[in-house]
This record gives structure tokens, sequence and C-alpha cells, in this order.
């Protein structure tokens, strides 16, 4: 499968709302509040205003999407401000496993190096079952754990580097 990583174009908001609400419908019986976690997820194009919001472009679509945040850039409280994060991992339900995950997250990773940070770090959820152990396997490491979100828990992971990495 041949897909590429771009910046997103704000033509193509409503194509990403969508992506972000497909990809977590599977999770929907975990959420005590699914219409709350469905209007976040209906808006992740919005995040394109406080971070880089890259997709993974194929076959004139869109599979994947992610939001990078640099260091000091607006986030949740519960990560401090000079550590860049990745928000909104998301791909196609019917595309996974085909790597679009992964070089999202590298084009994150890629992102804070950029910027000088020494690690990179996020949010996820056990309930997760496919991004999570891509995290594992990319050399995240269990941080601690982050506040539940309507009723799921949720735990910050960090993937450090040296500078001369």
């Amino acid at each position: 499968m041949e897909f590429t990583i771009r910046p997103f174009r704000p033509e193509e908001g409503a194509a990403v709302n969508a992506l972000a609400l497909s990809a977590f419908a599977e999770y929907r019986q975990h959420y005590t509040d699914w219409e709350a976690i469905a209007h976040h997820l209906g808006n992740m194009a919005a995040l394109a205003a406080s971070g880089e919001l890259l997709v993974a472009a194929w076959e004139g679509g869109i599979a994947g999407a992610v939001v990078y945040v640099a260091p000091h850039r607006p986030k949740q409280a519960f990560f401090p401000p000079e550590w860049p994060i990745l928000r909104m991992l998301v791909s196609a339900p019917s595309l996974r496993g085909q790597g679009i995950g992964r070089a999202l997250t590298e084009a994150c990773i890629a992102r804070a190096r950029r910027d000088g940070a020494p690690l990179i770090a996020l949010h996820t959820s056990p309930i997760m079952q496919v991004a999570l152990p891509l995290y594992l396997r990319m050399g995240f490491v269990l941080e601690r754990e982050a506040p539940t979100l309507w009723g799921v828990p949720y735990a910050i992971y960090v993937k450090r580097w040296r500078a001369a990495d």
C-alpha cells in the first residue's frame, strides 16, 4: 500500500472528522458518554489550530491522521507544557495493519526532533488494542496514569532519545 504523509488541507476537514469518528466507533460501548466524545472526535480538524495536523493520503482520500503538538503549545494539563505530544492518531479501520499508524507516529517523532525535544508523549488506553501495542513496539514506555476520560482508563506514554540518536 502506497500512501503519502503530508500536512492537512482545510478542505479535508469533513473527511478527517468522519475518519476520526469511524476509527473510534468500535470503542463506543466503552465510553460512558459516547455523544460527548463523538462531538470531540467529529471536530478533529479543529486541532489544526493548535498543532500540525498530518494526514496519510491514499488513492485520493484520507487513510489516517494525527496531530503533532509542539513544545509550549496548548495541550491537556496532564502533559508538561515543554513536552511535544501526538494526539488523535486515527486510521481507517479497513486499512489497519498497513503501516499508516506507524508512519504518522514517525512523522510526529521527526517533528519533535526537529523542535529539539528529547522526547515525545501521548496518552492512550488499553482498549486501543492496535494502537497501544504499536506504540510499545516503537519504544514508548508507560510514564504514569492519566485521568479517566468518559469512563475509560488512560495512561501517558513517552518515547525518549539522546541528542545524538
